[in-house]
C-alpha cells in the first residue's frame, strides 16, 4: 500500500482490484506473464484517471472534500475504483465510484430500479456512459444527490 500527498491530504492507494469487471479480467490473465499482467493493470489505472479527469469528476470530488467536508474526507484509490469516506466510526459514509472502460458507476444502497432514462440504473449502481458524463452539469447534479444521501458503512467496516 502506498501513500500519496495531494492538496494536503493523504491518499491511500492499493494494488487490489475490487470491481467485478476487474476480477473477471484478472481471471482471463491466468496464462499471462507478470509483466503483461502489470502492463494491463497499469492500463486500467491510466484509463480510470483519464475518465475521472475528462469527466470533471476528480475535480468535483476534491471540491466536495474541500468545501463541504472541510478536508475531513479520505480518498482510497484502487485500480479502477475510488472511495471517498468521511465521518466517525458511528457515522461513517462513503461514495463508491468505479470506472469500467468509458463508463462511471456509482454504487448506491440497493433500491428499486429508477424510471429515469439517465443515469442507467440496475437497482444498485447508477451508470454514466461517456455521453452522459460529458454533460458536466448533469454529472455534478447527480453527484450532489449521491453526496446528500451517501452509503452508510456498517460498524464492521
Amino acid at each position: 500500500m502506498g501513500k500519496h500527498i495531494r492538496t494536503g491530504k493523504v491518499v491511500s492507494t492499493t494494488n487490489q482490484e475490487e470491481s467485478f469487471s476487474t476480477m473477471e479480467q484478472e481471471n482471463d490473465l491466468d496464462g499471462v506473464s507478470d509483466e503483461e499482467r502489470e502492463a494491463r493493470r497499469q492500463a486500467v489505472r491510466e484509463n480510470a484517471k483519464r475518465v475521472l479527469r475528462e469527466s470533471g469528476l476528480a475535480e468535483m470530488l476534491l471540491a466536495i472534500n474541500k468545501n463541504l467536508l472541510k478536508g475531513r474526507g479520505k480518498f482510497e484509490e484502487y485500480d479502477s475504483m475510488l472511495l471517498l469516506k468521511w465521518g466517525t466510526f458511528t457515522t461513517r459514509r462513503h461514495l463508491w465510484i468505479e470506472v469500467s472502460g468509458n463508463t462511471i458507476r456509482f454504487r448506491l444502497n440497493q433500491h428499486l430500479k429508477c424510471s429515469a432514462p439517465a443515469p442507467l440504473c440496475d437497482g444498485e449502481y447508477h451508470t454514466f456512459t461517456g455521453s452522459m458524463w460529458a454533460n458536466h452539469d448533469f454529472l455534478a447534479e447527480q453527484l450532489r444527490k449521491y453526496y446528500e444521501k451517501p452509503v452508510a458503512e456498517s460498524s464492521d467496516d
